[in-house]
C-alpha cells in the first residue's frame, strides 16, 4: 500500500507540475551586466544599458533574456563586442580585441571626443560667465573689462577645441592614414 501511495504521489507531481519540481532546462545567471538581479526591479538605467550591451535581446526585463545561460557553453549572454556601459553612457570602441587593425585608434578617438566635448562645454560655461559679468557690470569699467576678457578667452577656447579636433583628425586620417580615425564614433 505504501508503494502504491508513493507511486501515485510521484505521478501526480509529474502530471501537475507542483512547485519544487523543475522540468525546464533553462537556467539563469544571478545578475546581468546592467545590474538587474531578479526578483528585484531592474535599475532605472537598465534599458539604456541593455541597448548598449544586449541590443538584440527582448526589451522586457522580466523575460530574463539578458540572464539566460547558454546550455552548450554554460555562460550568460555575451555583451556586444567593443561596447562598455559606463557612468557617462555607452562607449563604443568598435573593437573586439587590440589585435585588430584600428583598435587602438578607435579607443583614442573615443577619448579625444570625450576630452574635447568637456573642454568645449567648459568654454561655453565660461562664455556665459563673461556675458553675465558684462550684463551686470552697470558701466563699471573694471567689471566690464573682466567680462570682456572672459568672453574673449571663451571664444579662443572654443576655436582652439574645434581646430584641434580638425587638426588631429586631418593628421590621423588624411596624412598618417591611421585606421580607425575620421569615421563616426
Amino acid at each position: 500500500m505504501k508503494k502504491l501511495l508513493i507511486l501515485l504521489f510521484i505521478i501526480s507531481c509529474l502530471l501537475l507540475n507542483l512547485p519544487g519540481f523543475v522540468f525546464s532546462q533553462e537556467s539563469f545567471a544571478t545578475c546581468d551586466l546592467c545590474g538587474y538581479c531578479p526578483p528585484s526591479q531592474p535599475p532605472s538605467n537598465w534599458e539604456s544599458c541593455r541597448r548598449c550591451l544586449y541590443e538584440t535581446t527582448n526589451p522586457d526585463p522580466f523575460s530574463k533574456e539578458t540572464l539566460k545561460i547558454n546550455q552548450s557553453t554554460g555562460r550568460p549572454p555575451v555583451p556586444a563586442a567593443g561596447r562598455w556601459y559606463t557612468i557617462i553612457g555607452c562607449i563604443n570602441t568598435n573593437l573586439g580585441s587590440f589585435q585588430r587593425e584600428g583598435a587602438a585608434a578607435s579607443v583614442i578617438q573615443t577619448l579625444l571626443n570625450l576630452v574635447f566635448s568637456v573642454a568645449g562645454g567648459i568654454a561655453l560655461l565660461y562664455f556665459l560667465y563673461g556675458s553675465f559679468l558684462v550684463l551686470t557690470s552697470q558701466a563699471e569699467p573694471e567689471k566690464l573689462n573682466q567680462g570682456k576678457r572672459a568672453i574673449y578667452g571663451a571664444v579662443v577656447g572654443i576655436i582652439f577645441c574645434l581646430s584641434s579636433v580638425f587638426i588631429i583628425n586631418l593628421l590621423a586620417s588624411g596624412v598618417l592614414k591611421v585606421p580607425g580615425f575620421g569615421g563616426s564614433p
